[in-house]
């Protein structure tokens, strides 16, 4: 899988990327623009990888199909949601399915000096909560004890100050325990007993956000209306806070918490249109995940292997109804200045990164299909 559409470039920092946004300009050793990483490189690396078998007259053995959805950045809803109820239509069960989602990270994980190359076995849901409260309006002369603002704030500050619970899990355990032989001695003997380790894993790595992301469904305010004027009671108060729910947590235990937390019948809270439930976790011991570690090796020698779990959304969510095995990679290798680039500014991909997407795709075409 891959994807067409980009996200826009925020109107006035046009002038801040090194290179046009949008003219593909190749120099100093890389293919900038808006798309380098997230995903054209994916598109143009699996035609060109498909070409190199056509040109020389190769067909591949097993069938193989590419999906180039053209609206993931809004949920895919019109594009990879019919396209895999079309497969399912068709009666094809697909062996794995595999699209972006991680990627080859250096320099991210301290203690570890090797690449890490990530393959996401699971990514997590999506949940916006509205929370809204009505009460009389009037003069700001004459407040009441508690106002619209007064009461939403506070529910607010409860549901930020009491996150969901984290722990050591799922995806989560299964990249430590990949990563734990890797890392430094006192590291490795930690990780290595998390049967008792745990709690202390957790407050020492959980205050870093990507970490913490991992270990717990987590929650974010991100929007806040209330009043007219600066001297009017306002009669309504309203908020959004965003859950990115864990594997395990549900759009219906994350209301429930939140209702719980807030404990307040003035307080309204519910579920807004697009919320998703975390994908299916897929197995990481499975035929598709050993050969996707192996093509990974063969084009990165020396790289720890590992399963991740994506923070995002992609389009592979839909495909769970053709394959239990859905993984989430892509050959690019990401340092953590790289990582700010994905949906920012200046966004480009190395050549050599380019050619070694190509090669990857080759290369597991050759493992699996020919």
């Amino acid at each position: 899988l891959a994807h067409q559409d980009v996200v826009p470039v925020i109107p006035g920092t046009e002038t801040d990327w090194e290179q046009p946004p949008f003219d593909g300009v190749v120099a100093d050793g890389f293919v900038w623009g808006r798309g380098a990483l997230d995903d054209k490189m994916s598109i143009t690396s699996e035609l060109e990888a498909i070409e190199l078998f056509a040109a020389k007259g190769e067909k591949p053995k097993r069938t193989v199909y590419l999906f180039m959805g053209h609206d993931e950045e809004i949920g895919g809803e019109q594009g990879a949601h019919f396209g895999a109820a079309l497969l399912k239509e068709r009666g094809v069960e697909a062996e794995f399915v595999l699209d972006e989602g991680m990627a080859i990270l250096e320099g991210v994980m301290p203690g570890i000096e090797k690449p890490i190359g990530l393959i996401g076995v699971a990514e997590k849901g999506y949940a916006s909560l509205s929370m809204e409260v009505e009460a009389e309006g009037g003069h700001s002369s004459q407040p009441p004890r508690e106002t619209a603002i007064g009461i939403l704030a506070n529910a607010v500050r409860k549901v930020e100050g009491n996150p969901m619970p984290a722990g050591i899990a799922g995806p989560a355990r299964d990249l430590f325990d990949a990563l734990g032989p890797e890392m430094p001695f006192g590291m490795r003997l930690v990780l290595a007993n998390l049967w008792l380790t745990a709690p202390l894993v957790q407050a020492q790595l959980g205050g870093a956000p990507e970490i913490n992301a991992l270990l717990r469904t987590t929650t974010a305010p991100t929007l806040f209306n209330a009043g007219i004027k600066d001297n009017v009671l306002p009669i309504r108060a309203s908020a959004v806070i965003n859950f990115r729910l864990l594997p395990g947590d549900t759009i219906a235990s994350v209301t429930a918490h939140v209702k719980r937390v807030v404990n307040d019948e003035r307080v309204i809270v519910s579920v807004m249109q697009g919320a998703k439930e975390p994908s299916a976790v897929s197995p990481s011991d499975s035929d598709a995940f050993g050969v996707i570690a192996k093509t990974i090796r063969e084009i990165m020698p020396g790289a720890v292997i590992a399963p991740g779990l994506v923070l995002g959304g992609t389009d592979s969510r839909h495909f769970e109804i053709v394959s239990p095995n859905v993984l989430r990679f892509g050959p690019e290798r990401l340092s953590s200045e790289d990582l700010k680039r994905i949906h920012g500014t200046n966004e480009r991909i190395g050549v050599e990164d380019y050619v070694r997407m190509i090669r990857f795709f080759h290369r597991l075409l050759e493992n699996v299909a020919m």
